[in-house]
């Protein structure tokens, strides 16, 4: 029995279980589409979906930020602003560090993988049980980085 014991899927569904409980849907939906893909045909796609995962994820919430723009709730009037107001200058400003650090996260992420489980674990807990946003590994590797020394 213990030959055939899934781990991978185990931890799928304690993830399922802490959306759940968390009442996190994001954590909800994305565990039970892994466990779906898991166990049905639909395995085969999960190299896919690793390996293009996060650029989709990266396009779907580029595109929720910029829709205000293409909405019109967010004006021009509002856009020309951001470049006079201190707190929108300071928010360019930390913009710009995140995006930083977010590209630092990937080239870490993809050279040192063993880094991973860690940082996918944080999040995971911070979005579950802090109402976080999974946007963490990213900014977190990022982060670690800096911290270990690598570019």
């Amino acid at each position: 029995m213990l030959a055939q014991l899934d781990v991978n899927l185990i931890v799928l569904l304690v993830l399922l279980a802490c959306g759940i409980l968390s009442q996190n849907a994001a954590v909800s939906i994305a565990a039970g589409i892994l466990i779906v893909f898991k166990i049905t045909p639909l395995n085969q796609f999960l190299p896919y979906l690793q390996q293009h995962g996060l650029q989709f994820g990266v396009l779907i919430l580029t595109i929720g930020v910029l829709t205000p723009i293409a909405s019109g709730s967010l004006s021009g009037d509002s856009i020309l602003k951001s470049f006079v107001s201190f707190k929108s200058i300071v928010a360019i400003a930390i913009g710009l560090t995140v995006a930083w650090l977010g590209g630092r996260g990937v080239k870490l992420m993809s050279n040192q993988p063993d880094v991973v489980a860690g940082l996918l674990i944080g999040t995971v807990a911070g979005v579950a049980f802090l109402r976080g946003v999974p946007v963490g590994p990213l900014i977190a590797a990022g982060i670690l980085s800096i911290f270990i020394g690598t570019s």
